[in-house]
């Protein structure tokens, strides 16, 4: 695949980012670290990875909006129907313990629509990317969601929010129904390689409740484009509203819905 003019300025901020994050990574002992709130920190690492993205982006494309995690509300650009959803950090807590696992996330959303997403694993060098109708890619080698048929066959993501969070009763209660229903479930703290991850074929499904726009906006389009079921946890919420996601290929995706109690849509 030929990437877009709107992807190789996706790709460059987010290459540009994840150095100056594998650099801080690198000294993240001296890293002055602010709390945010329980068990949510926010670095200097993670604004000097956003004000890189901001300017990469902007300046490539000063007619766009503007909505990101360490952002104090949305920017709207002069063309409405755009605006860059980013994510400088994900898996912030990972990279403050010293665990290589995290990920710059950027999204192009064009009329309410993911056009173009872009998941960097800078610890890894693993750049997940995809275009609307275009497939999804890991570098240069093109992504398939598993082919595994059987829950107890099959390994799933999820994730639980710092403290537990509102919902943390809700995933204990999934927990004990997926555990012993499945070849295991992994809690890895960074949204957007979790369904990068489901993409590749490395998860064969993952859920989680209570995300927002920025943690999962580039991994929704490049599941999708990987052959996955996509959808908000909540039955008929919004993906981009806080209701969650719940994802999985083809075969196993009703089967996952059932589990967790989730009603399906006739497919």
């Amino acid at each position: 695949m030929t990437p877009s003019a709107n992807m190789n300025v996706m790709i460059k901020a987010a290459r540009i980012a994840g150095r100056s994050l594998i650099k801080d990574f690198g000294e993240v002992e001296n890293l002055q670290v602010s709390v945010k709130g329980a068990g949510d920190f926010v670095s200097k690492a993670d604004l000097r990875a956003q004000s890189i993205i901001k300017e990469q982006l902007l300046e490539a494309r000063p007619n766009y909006g503007w909505l990101a995690e360490e952002e104090d509300g949305e920017i709207i650009g002069p063309d409405p129907t755009r605006r860059w959803i980013v994510d400088p950090l994900d898996g912030t807590t990972n990279f403050l313990h010293g665990m290589p696992h995290f990920a710059v996330s950027i999204a192009l959303e064009h009329k309410g629509d993911i056009v173009a997403a872009v998941v960097y694993d800078p610890a890894k060098d693993e750049l997940f990317h995809s275009e609307k109708g275009q497939g999804a890619f890991m570098n240069q080698t093109r992504l398939r969601v598993s082919g595994r048929r059987s829950m107890i066959e099959s390994v799933f993501a999820t994730g639980i929010m710092p403290t537990g969070g509102s919902h943390l009763t809700q995933v204990l209660q999934d927990l004990g129904r997926m555990i012993p229903a499945t070849a295991g479930i992994r809690r890895w703290g960074a949204a957007s390689l979790d369904l990068a991850y489901v993409a590749a074929g490395r998860y064969d499904g993952y859920w989680e409740y209570g995300l927002n726009p920025w943690d999962i906006a580039a991994g929704v389009l490049i599941v999708r484009e990987a052959g996955g079921f996509v959808e908000p946890m909540t039955f008929g919420g919004d993906l981009m509203g806080g209701d969650g996601v719940i994802c999985a290929n083809e075969s196993l995706y009703p089967h996952l819905c059932k589990a967790l109690g989730r009603k399906t849509e006739a497919r």
